[in-house]
């Protein structure tokens, strides 16, 4: 089983496109979001045996109390990265939606590219194929992932059957659990933007 944790709020957290912009870091409730969401996985009766993160320092930062409480060393995979926005990286977000081109990213994502950036089909290709390579390695176990909201949208709604031009009407909130069971048949979704317990969590 696949835990993909979101990384906690920051100070621009709905209000900028932050992407890949290095410096960004937890606010003071992101914070106490990670710390939160560590004793939630801490919970659980099947421990994770394995921890990996995005390399931004708002998932390194959550990952951080995570592996405080599960004993575990975080693995870095780049694989686990936001979107690359491009030039639309750190700009307002109030302002880049009243752009034409938003309409597509809301409602036709799979046609759109970020400018000098990447594409949400690539994006998803990207996310899922490094989920698949994790899980491989720790078949049958439980293991905690760490990412952004784009690419776990974009995973979950894959291991679905949601066509990638509907995963915009999935929520995935600050630092909440979505669980992903990899099997040798199709993947089974478990969870989708968790954030009370997990000690019920268990495929039916």
């Amino acid at each position: 089983m696949m835990l993909l944790v979101r990384h906690g709020v920051t100070a621009s957290t709905g209000i900028i496109l932050p992407g890949r912009a290095p410096g960004l870091h937890l606010s003071e409730r992101g914070v106490a979001q990670a710390e939160r969401v560590a004793e939630r996985l801490g919970e659980l009766a099947r421990k994770p045996v394995a921890l990996y993160a995005s390399p931004l320092e708002r998932t390194r930062e959550t990952a951080a109390p995570i592996a405080r409480v599960l004993r575990l060393r975080t693995h870095v995979d780049r694989g686990l990265l936001e979107c690359d926005f491009g030039l639309w990286t750190g700009r307002k977000l109030n302002l880049l939606a009243k752009k034409p081109e938003w309409r597509a990213v809301q409602h036709a994502p799979s046609t759109f590219r970020f400018p000098e950036g990447e594409s949400f089909t690539e994006m998803q290709l990207r996310i899922w194929t490094t989920l698949e390579r994790i899980a491989a390695q720790h078949r049958n176990r439980t293991i905690v992932v760490v990412s952004h909201a784009d690419p776990i949208k974009a995973a979950v709604t894959y291991a679905q059957g949601v066509p990638l031009d509907l995963f915009q009407r999935t929520v995935i909130s600050t630092c909440s659990i979505s669980a992903i069971g990899f099997t040798n048949g199709a993947p089974v979704v478990l969870s989708v933007n968790n954030t009370d317990s997990l000690k019920d969590l268990a495929p039916s």
